[in-house]
């Protein structure tokens, strides 16, 4: 069987659309009025009479009970409080990106860290950045606060940090949100570049991992 073109779109919006008044089609409804009372069980053709009579609309808010639910109200206002809330589980759900840091970090992978954070911000992510310090690397705290206010300076076209870095523990810890959609410009990325996805287990963490890197700080201390 052949797909029609463009078949799972119109899908999804007879799936979202959101029938009122007479586009109603159960035989019954269960009907909760303007002021949040429950009317109980009725024709909706009866319940579209009440909603009229006080100027609102009939709106079938849960189509998938038995018998559906509808609601007396105001469906512009009720659609602006839906999108209204999509809008606000959209941003909620941006995630919290964590790039990890080294005092002694090789340029190659500082900036490998800085395009992937670029491409995060850019994407409307928050960005955690941490700098870990290990054994004699306290010695130079100044470093590794040069390094991570640098990496705030590369970032800078597409986020600005929340605070100053601070040094909490054997920790330098920053967050950088991002700027206006309109106001982001990549330094390090291309728009070619945006388009290639992350895996998901890669983008949580930015991290340097490598088992040189471990070697060497056992040798350390």
């Amino acid at each position: 069987m052949v797909k029609k073109p463009g078949g799972n779109k119109r899908f999804q919006q007879n799936r979202n659309y959101i029938r009122k008044n007479d586009k109603i089609r159960a035989r019954e409804v269960r009907v909760i009025g303007s002021d949040g009372e429950m009317l109980g069980v009725m024709p909706p053709e009866e319940a579209l009479k009440i909603a009229k009579s006080e100027g609102l609309d009939l709106v079938e808010v849960a189509a998938s009970a038995r018998p559906p639910v509808c609601r007396i109200l105001e469906f512009g206002k009720y659609k602006y409080e839906l999108s209204k809330n999509k809008r606000n589980k959209e941003k909620s759900a941006k995630r919290i990106k964590e790039a990890k840091f080294r005092p002694r970090i090789e340029e190659h992978d500082y900036m490998t860290k800085v395009r992937r954070s670029e491409k995060f911000l850019h994407q409307g992510n928050k960005l955690k950045i941490t700098l870990m310090f290990r054994g004699r690397e306290m010695e130079h705290i100044e470093l590794g606060m040069d390094l991570v206010k640098q990496a705030i300076k590369d970032l800078s076209g597409v986020g600005k940090a929340d605070d100053e870095p601070k040094l909490n523990g054997r920790f330098i810890i920053v967050s950088l949100s991002p700027l206006p959609k309109n106001q982001r410009t990549l330094r390090f990325n291309s728009l070619e570049d945006l388009e290639t996805e992350e895996p998901d287990d890669a983008s949580e963490t930015l991290e340097e991992d490598s088992e040189k890197e471990t070697a060497d700080l056992a040798s350390e201390e």
